[in-house]
């Protein structure tokens, strides 16, 4: 294979790795909590995106945002009444309780959906550019992948509930002196990392086949991620998540696919030992 298709492939895959991963490290960073519910996040959305397009046949992406604003309203929700009663506790505590909201989430949709893969077809067609080539479903995916991290980078930096998120994240108690609900403010953040999470899926739904099975996958690719790029940050997701695919492209050619995520983990051990903030990440955020 070409060295510049390799190269191709991973930096499409890395744009969707990067939309799979900027919730979960804005969770991470902001609340110091290891958000076990985000890979179930990420099936639900891809599975309402499935059935709606199945039963009603229009094209997810015009479904994206209300799939990705109805998780928010879950993320916010489940934040609000249940994990801010505990936000406050060990690191410990809080991840006990999402794992226990992910089995429980994770249970209704293999009951509901049942676990069996399914994929949007949308058949597309591919684009050639000389001798690579890739499929046009591919590239519609990078496209909203990175036009979604763009558009929360806007809301992080020009946004007064951006403003809010980063001054929460830096320092608790100066931002309840300023007036600020700390509170609310995490549970929008919650509900911003699931808006991403559903937003992920839904786009993933057009280009891989997804199934419940794979929640532990997209949250151990989010936790890499985190590593690779560093924790709270938009662009260390985009970073870290484009450092992924491109290594697990080039691995999967040289050393087999089945072996290529494995290079990713070994990636992240080394990074923890070396530059546990990440390759963008604060002191202070590791």
């Amino acid at each position: 294979m070409d060295i510049l298709q390799i190269l191709l492939n991973g930096i499409v895959l890395g744009s969707l790795y990067a939309c799979i991963a900027i919730g979960f490290s804005l969770v991470w960073g902001v609340l110091n909590i290891i958000n076990m519910l985000h890979g179930s996040f990420i099936i639900l959305g891809g599975y309402l995106a499935f059935f709606a397009w199945q039963y009603s046949g229009v094209n997810p992406v015009f479904l994206l945002p209300i799939i990705a604003t109805a998780l928010f309203g879950l993320g916010y929700l489940l934040q609000y009444f249940f994990i801010n009663k505990v936000v406050m506790s060990p690191v410990l505590t809080t991840l006990t309780l999402t794992f226990g909201l992910d089995m429980i989430l994770y249970n209704l949709m293999t009951v509901f959906f049942t676990a069996t893969p399914r994929r949007v077809t949308l058949d597309l067609g591919t684009v050639n550019l000389g001798d690579m080539y890739l499929p046009v479903d591919r590239l519609m995916g990078m496209g909203l992948a990175l036009f979604l991290t763009a558009l929360l980078f806007l809301v992080m930096r020009a946004s007064k509930i951006g403003r809010a998120i980063v001054a929460v994240r830096m320092d608790r108690q100066a931002a309840t002196l300023m007036g600020i609900r700390v509170n609310n403010v995490y549970a929008i953040t919650f509900g911003i990392g699931a808006f991403m999470a559903g937003a992920a899926g839904v786009i993933f739904s057009m280009v891989f086949p997804i199934t419940t099975n794979l929640t532990g996958t997209f949250l151990g690719k989010a936790f890499v991620i985190c590593v690779i790029g560093g924790l709270g940050s938009v662009p260390g997701a985009l970073i870290g998540g484009i450092a992924l695919g491109l290594i697990e492209s080039f691995a999967g050619y040289t050393i087999g696919p089945q072996n290529a995520t494995t290079v990713g983990f070994v990636l992240m051990l080394f990074l923890l030992i070396v530059r546990p903030t990440g390759l963008v990440g604060v002191k202070g955020y590791e």
